[in-house]
């Protein structure tokens, strides 16, 4: 989801990379849960999520859409987001201590607070959104350390290219301005990503797959 922001008023003007150190340690939040609360529809999932929380959870992706997970827009394209509770709004994973229950596989967003991307170029770079955590003098911490993602170059390649084929398709919907068509193929991004299944092999391999079959219809 892209955001046309000020990033002078959100960010310390830095761009960084997964080896670079910004002040992020908060002292594992020390019991602190406001970032998992009244996030909206904003915890929006990319295929990557999925597959985590499916097989982690051994569950499917139609299981989690019953209670778990919402479908909304974003960017002319439907997508799936995290629920949120009704009582306090806080996030369906968290546990009655406020932790969060499905930590080691979060999704993307989640681990990427209180960072944010900025795409340029048919790449990306980190910036530190600085009044988004509630905790006061954070530590400085490597951002390959922070997102704690298992091939972390091989993930980053992934997020761009999810990025650039969700900013195209939405550009190519704009451009026929067509419903019908937009409705086909918003549907057949739901089945080929989010639907159909993953198993426990290589989720990079059944992407690419997944990628070449969608491009081969569209």
């Amino acid at each position: 989801m892209e955001r046309n922001v000020d990033m002078a008023q959100i960010s310390d003007g830095k761009k960084y990379t997964s080896n670079d150190l910004a002040k992020l340690g908060c002292g594992d939040c020390a019991g602190c849960s406001k970032c998992c609360h009244g996030m909206g529809e904003s915890i929006i999932l990319d295929p990557y999520d999925i597959y985590s929380l499916t097989t982690n959870l051994e569950t499917t992706f139609s299981e989690l859409i019953k209670d778990k997970l919402s479908l909304s827009v974003a960017d002319m394209i439907i997508l799936p987001h995290l629920n949120l509770k009704a009582a306090d709004e806080g996030c369906l994973f968290l546990d009655e201590n406020g932790r969060c229950s499905i930590h080691s596989f979060r999704p993307g967003i989640c681990r990427l607070f209180p960072l944010g991307r900025i795409y340029e170029d048919e790449s990306f770079s980190y910036f530190l959104q600085v009044n988004e955590c509630a905790k006061q003098n954070r530590t400085k911490v490597k951002i390959k350390k922070w997102l704690s993602i298992p091939n972390l170059s091989q993930y980053e390649s992934y997020i761009n290219t999810w990025h650039y084929f969700l900013k195209n398709m939405k550009a190519f919907l704009e451009e026929q301005n067509n419903d019908e068509m937009a409705k086909k193929i918003n549907l057949y991004i739901l089945k080929i990503f989010f639907e159909e299944p993953y198993n426990n092999e290589d989720f990079y391999t059944q992407f690419e797959n997944r990628m070449q079959r969608m491009q081969q219809i569209f």
